[in-house]
């Protein structure tokens, strides 16, 4: 069991290290090239629906059917669980944006544009992380299965991939305020913190309480399918300057390698 939560920790280990790395363009570039972004969150926006449905539905139902539950309720109410955890996640953070705008003009604006601005990366990381560490928690009757492993590497890839422009969203910006490009890295990097926390709660969960694997396996599919249709694939389509198929490509790419290695190892 110790074996599957330190997987979980390595996992989301890197995609917080991957955080750092977009973090880090601070230090090297005043912007980073805005086609290979697109591109990166194309492919990890197909990569993460691809995952969603091969690495976590597909055996959210395959279990929850071996267990006698109904899979249609089980996987039904957790992918709608997830999706409206992050809903109600984006609205929290909005709420508390629209304060902060509002109190423009006072000594605290800045402060309080880069706070709302940390929170929201930070905010969308938890449930990032929470997918990765059910991911690997699901691992616990098949640790060495190279389709499930498969399954979990993937699902951790694809999140790591979009994580790596949500670290430069965060210091980039901070950089434009005129903060070092120190103090820029620092609290870029900080927004991916909470996944490794998250990854080794969602393994716990699901290692210690396997009843509910099903519905943490949906939970974090819905969380995922939010996330790259509400998210990625619109931040991806922007200022694409004449090449409106480049990240459309990343997102089949992304989706068709995914599909690829599920059915490969299938």
């Amino acid at each position: 069991m110790n074996t599957i939560v330190l997987m979980a920790l390595a996992a989301t280990l890197g995609t917080w290290l991957v955080t750092a790395l977009g973090a880090a363009t601070v230090v090297f570039f005043k912007s980073p090239d805005p086609k290979i972004l697109n591109l990166m969150l194309g492919f990890a926006s197909g990569v993460m629906i691809a995952a969603s449905f091969w690495s976590l539905l597909q055996p959210a139902i395959e279990r929850a059917e071996a267990a006698g539950n109904p899979a249609w309720l089980v996987a039904t109410a957790g992918f709608l669980s997830g999706a409206a955890f992050m809903w109600i996640s984006d609205k929290v953070v909005s709420l508390a944006r629209g304060r902060a705008n509002d109190a423009r003009g006072g000594p605290g604006e800045r402060l309080g544009r880069i706070i709302m601005l940390v929170l929201s990366i930070t905010l969308h990381n938890i449930p990032e992380g929470l997918a990765v560490g059910v991911a690997f928690g699901a691992l616990r009757n098949e640790p060495f299965s190279a389709e499930a492993l498969m399954g979990a590497f993937t699902i951790a890839v694809g999140i790591g991939l979009q994580n790596f422009p949500e670290g430069a969203a965060v210091s980039l910006p901070l950089r434009r305020e005129g903060y070092s490009r120190r103090k820029c890295f620092l609290l870029g990097q900080a927004s991916g913190m909470v996944e490794p926390a998250a990854g080794v709660i969602g393994a716990l969960l699901v290692v210690y309480i396997e009843a509910i694997l099903p519905f943490a396996l949906s939970f974090a599919a819905g969380a995922m399918i939010l996330v790259a249709v509400h998210e990625l694939i619109p931040e991806c389509q922007r200022n694409q300057k004449g090449q409106s198929y480049f990240a459309t490509t990343g997102i089949v790419a992304g989706f068709a390698v995914m599909m690829l290695l599920d059915v490969m190892l299938g």
